[in-house]
């Protein structure tokens, strides 16, 4: 671990991507996670894998980054995650296998200790799926220190996401990251402002919760960060797109790094969207 660097978390799911080029290891927590480490944290993807051919592969291609590994589950009943992606127009679409592993987190002493010591942790509402890690999540989120940041990245993916889940996430939130498109989805589901500026839908947000702040991207438009004291808008990287899988959580392990670091809006705002705008010119979520 990097001097300065903080212990970070991806907590959720950790699968394969079945891109038309190919298999790619993904995952939004996971991608974060990996995100993290190469900003110089010690990063850990928390997550479960089946005992299979895909899992085994899984550990094997994760020893290629800067993350630690070893606080994977292994399960022996169900196979390791994967998703079906489509590209349309630059854009991802999604068929989501279900169950996976890591709808079956577990919650254990190593985990506890993994909690207590993390400086930020990421999750979302697709591992919370299921009662099981959804139960499991809180219980991580419950057992981390006042000061660790918890990041409620939303990541909808229907069907699997509810009010209840959303709520509950957010209480336990400290940032919160959607994208502009997710921004009248949760309104609705929340009994909030459907027509809303996204930064008025942000302030919303800021004044029914207790987070610290709202990040909301617009993919090549760049992105908006809004806390109670000030608003950002960056215009965004230009660049060639290759495919935009991963590129959200990459965004948002940039923005957490300088969130931590202390540095300003502008700057956060700098870092998430340069980051994001790399991994949306690789192929993949995960680029070597």
């Amino acid at each position: 671990m990097a001097a300065d660097g903080k212990l970070i978390c991806g907590l959720g799911e950790l699968l394969w991507d079945l891109l038309p080029t190919g298999e790619r290891l993904g995952g939004a927590p996971a991608n974060f996670a990996v995100m993290a480490g190469r900003l110089g944290n010690r990063s850990v993807i928390a997550s479960r894998l089946g005992e299979d051919a895909l899992g085994e592969r899984a550990s094997t291609v994760l020893k290629d980054f800067p993350v630690d590994a070893g606080y994977l589950q292994t399960d022996v009943q169900h196979p390791t995650g994967m998703v079906g992606v489509e590209i349309a127009n630059g854009e991802p679409h999604y068929v989501i296998h279900a169950p996976a592993a890591w709808d079956f987190l577990e919650w254990t002493p190593m985990w506890q200790a993994l909690a207590a010591e993390t400086d930020a942790v990421c999750f979302g509402t697709l591992a919370q799926r299921e009662q099981t890690s959804r139960e499991t999540t809180a219980k991580f989120l419950d057992a981390t220190r006042s000061e660790c940041v918890r990041v409620f990245d939303v990541n909808l993916r229907a069907p699997f996401f509810s009010a209840e889940v959303i709520t509950a996430s957010l209480k336990a939130a400290t940032l919160f990251k959607l994208n502009e498109g997710e921004v009248p989805v949760v309104m609705k589901l929340l009994a909030g402002p459907v027509e809303a500026e996204l930064a008025d839908a942000a302030r919303w947000l800021l004044g029914r919760y207790s987070l610290k702040m709202v990040a909301v991207t617009m993919g090549a438009k760049g992105s908006l960060l809004v806390t109670r004291e000030a608003t950002h808008r960056h215009p965004g990287v230009a660049v060639k797109v290759a495919d935009t899988v991963g590129a959200g959580d990459a965004f948002t392990a940039g923005l957490v790094d300088a969130y931590l670091r202390g540095a300003s809006l502008a700057e956060m705002n700098e870092a998430a969207n340069r980051w994001g705008a790399w991994v949306a010119s690789n192929p993949g979520a995960m680029p070597l």
